[in-house]
């Protein structure tokens, strides 16, 4: 039997929860699960299905029995197709390459692509295409431009940025609308620049910890997925927190993945409904 994800967006009103089950009760679907949640007058309903269907008969009497406004998403359970964006840092690209490996990972990565080489040889290990489209000497339009260029080659759902330090474009982004995925550490109070973990280290921070959320226009202010903490004390150095940091960032980025690779996410501006 064929697995679906069912996910649908609209204004809330009485009876949306019956007429979406009479519906998929006439295709005669199995419900393997379902959750649903009203906020800010917008009702969310995800169900992972089970059954035969006819995707494109299935949307359009979900839309006829449902408000105008309503957004309805109908996958098949499958892997997703990733291309990763990386730099020189090792630890967020290599749990993904291992996940991936040890068929732990609900998504298949296509290329990795960074803007140095030093991390080809960690790829090579893993026979996952590599490019290296350098940085030096180009402008931010000129280096995305080769970016793109090179993105072309493949077909994608998401792209995937493990730890890449080069800050994307308004006019990149708006070609993969909620489509980019980023990790970054998470700091009270927050440090910006070179080295962060040795500025919260002279600041005496005790949480450190890591934030993973979409790209968009505001840099590194997009919808939330997960964060996470952990404390820190005056024991640690600059090193021993850096560590920790990276531990953190690359737990918290891979639960963020398997949310977004398995559907359970809807963006409602800048926020995110996780079931």
């Amino acid at each position: 039997m064929n697995e679906y994800i069912l996910k649908i967006s609209s204004s809330d009103e009485k009876g949306l929860i019956y007429r979406i089950s009479d519906v998929i009760f006439k295709y005669r679907i199995n419900i393997i699960k379902n959750d649903e949640f009203v906020g800010e007058d917008r009702f969310f309903f995800r169900a992972h299905l089970e059954g035969e269907l006819d995707i494109k008969a299935f949307k359009g009497t979900l839309e006829a029995m449902l408000p105008d406004n309503a957004q309805i998403e109908i996958t098949p359970k499958r892997k997703k197709d990733i291309i990763v964006l990386a730099t020189k840092e090792t630890h967020c690209l290599g749990e993904l390459l291992i996940r991936q490996f040890s068929g732990e990972f609900n998504a298949n990565i296509k290329v990795v692509i960074a803007n140095y080489e030093v991390l080809k040889p960690l790829v090579d290990k893993f026979n996952i295409p590599f490019h290296t489209i350098l940085a030096q000497d180009l402008s931010r339009q000129e280096h995305e431009e080769k970016l793109l260029e090179c993105l072309k080659q493949y077909e994608f759902d998401y792209i995937v940025l493990a730890k890449y330090m080069r800050i994307l474009s308004p006019s990149f982004v708006e070609h993969f609308e909620g489509k980019i995925i980023n990790i970054h550490h998470s700091f009270l109070p927050a440090f910006i620049g070179a080295n962060p973990y040795k500025q919260a280290y002279e600041r005496g921070v005790k949480i450190i910890g890591a934030t993973a959320h979409f790209v968009n226009n505001n840099l590194d202010e997009g919808p939330i997925i997960t964060q996470d903490v952990i404390p820190v004390t005056h024991e640690y150095s600059w090193q021993a927190m850096q560590q920790a940091g990276r531990n953190v960032e690359k737990n918290v980025f891979s639960k963020a993945l398997d949310l977004v690779f398995d559907d359970r996410i809807f963006i409602h501006e800048n926020k995110t409904i996780v079931f």
